[in-house]
């Protein structure tokens, strides 16, 4: 018989591509969200590259009542992966109630249901942004943890340490955070990839929209920071390659290889990519030139952080196998593919 997983935050960008990894692998797959910032269509994509479907709900996660509800009506569930968050560093900044009150509870009700049902096994979104804005670079998981500088950084630090807290009181809970670094890239089918209903935030959805005509431009936001161009510097990560981490992840737990019920692990390259160096990249490999202006600072941005991914080789053995070439051109074919879908011949 398959094992279950229940991945909230499914038709997420992140989420899905977790899901098609889970699917491929051999798992079934429940899947909650509320589709804010998300649509349903994303499981017929799924469906289209795996060939398999996946039972979803239209679920609030902050309605305590009706998560236990659901433990209580899924009793086979083996693991949780919880993605559902609101995620957008600005909007955190304008708007910290609705990431205090969303992220926190709807963690709280799943770690909650989890112990009640017996689900032993749950893996965390968590984001680099835990780590705030630090000089010592590369940043490891034992790197003390800085003021996050935006209300949705510190709600991961907050989710992290509730995680902790709790598998500190319940040695039979065991859970993995993974503290993603930049998600860049869509599937290599070019049939999944980011599509937030909302503005995006993020820098490669932005420089498809402008390579697409749908925005006049990209703003750099921060052209005098102490770094070798002046922009921001992150770590890019292929989304192919963290959902695979998900993967490694769930089944270190599963298969009762891990040696501490709750433990951290970074998701990145290890290379620092300053924002001038990904628009190189995406116009080298696209052919595309991206109306771009440098503009001020934005709240919440940290300098630069990238990732030594020393641990999460050794312990769980994921190595990112995809490179910022190949994120950026994965990123302009799924564009090229939701351009044909909604204007077809």
């Amino acid at each position: 018989m398959k094992k279950i997983i229940l991945v909230t935050g499914g038709a997420g960008y992140i989420g899905s591509h977790t899901i098609i990894e889970l699917l491929n692998a051999g798992y079934d797959v429940i899947a909650l969200d509320d589709f804010s910032n998300s649509t349903p269509e994303v499981y017929n994509r799924i469906f289209t590259i795996t060939g398999k479907k996946v039972k979803h709900v239209d679920f609030n996660l902050c309605n305590r009542p009706a998560v236990i509800e659901f433990f209580k009506n899924h009793k086979d569930i083996e693991g949780v992966i919880h993605f559902a968050a609101s995620k957008s560093v600005p909007e955190s900044v304008h708007q910290p109630g609705k990431y205090y009150y969303n992220n926190i509870n709807s963690l709280l009700n799943i770690i909650d249901a989890c112990l009640q049902f017996n689900v032993r096994n749950l893996i965390f979104s968590s984001s680099c942004s835990v780590y705030g804005d630090i000089s010592s670079l590369p940043v490891k998981e034992d790197t003390p943890l800085g003021q996050a500088t935006s209300p949705y950084a510190h709600t991961k630090q907050i989710g992290e340490m509730m995680i902790r807290d709790y598998c500190t009181a319940y040695p039979d809970f065991n859970s993995v955070a993974l503290r993603y670094f930049n998600p860049v890239g869509a599937h290599v089918s070019g049939l999944n990839g980011e599509l937030p209903l909302n503005a995006p935030a993020n820098l490669a959805p932005v420089m498809v929209n402008v390579a697409n005509g749908k925005t006049n431009e990209l703003v750099v936001f921060g052209t005098d920071y102490d770094t070798r161009d002046g922009s921001c510097i992150r770590d890019y990560v292929h989304v192919s390659d963290i959902a695979v981490a998900h993967l490694k992840a769930l089944e270190y737990l599963m298969q009762q290889k891990n040696k501490l019920n709750y433990d951290v692990f970074n998701l990145g390259t290890g290379n620092g990519v300053s924002v001038l160096e990904a628009i190189a990249s995406f116009e080298k490999v696209n052919g595309i030139k991206i109306n771009y202006r440098m503009g001020p600072r934005r709240a919440g941005d940290v300098v630069a952080i990238y990732s030594d991914t020393t641990k999460s080789k050794n312990i769980l053995g994921w190595v990112p196998k995809l490179t910022l070439d190949d994120m950026m051109r994965s990123a302009w074919i799924w564009s090229k593919q939701l351009s044909k879908e909604n204007n077809p011949a």
